[in-house]
């Protein structure tokens, strides 16, 4: 099972509002989505935070039951935002149209983060197996 909870930070001060709730089991194919195409996606952002695509980042359950994230290729040749990947004291940028495998049994956050506001969609994840 990956389980993610999902938050948009703003602000200076940090302000957190949208908490959203999403899981899927780790069956091979089982797939989550992040982004503002509410038709596509389990977990959705404000609809004026451009900075996130309609469809952002793809969570995709491998035939191991792993997980991965993709970074998925908006219209725009650069993207808007940076993503990053923490996992306890360890933390990396997912390349633009990139993928990383989660930690399996792990925890962590992806972070979106706007580049030109002081805002963020967090995504935080579990996984249980």
């Amino acid at each position: 099972m990956l389980e993610l909870t999902m938050a948009t930070v703003s602000g200076e001060e940090g302000a957190t509002a949208g908490m959203q709730m999403a899981d899927a089991p780790s069956e091979p194919g089982a797939v989550l989505r992040m982004g503002r195409d509410k038709s596509v996606c389990r977990l959705v952002s404000p609809d004026d935070w451009l900075f996130v695509s309609r469809v952002h980042l793809e969570f995709l359950c491998g035939p191991e039951g792993t997980w991965q994230v993709t970074w998925l290729r908006g219209s725009q040749p650069d993207p808007s935002s940076e993503v990053r990947l923490v996992v306890g004291e360890y933390a990396q940028t997912l390349a633009y149209g990139g993928t990383v495998a989660l930690p399996r049994g792990g925890n962590g956050e992806i972070v979106v983060r706007d580049r030109t506001a002081p805002r963020s969609v967090n995504v935080g994840f579990y996984h249980e197996f």
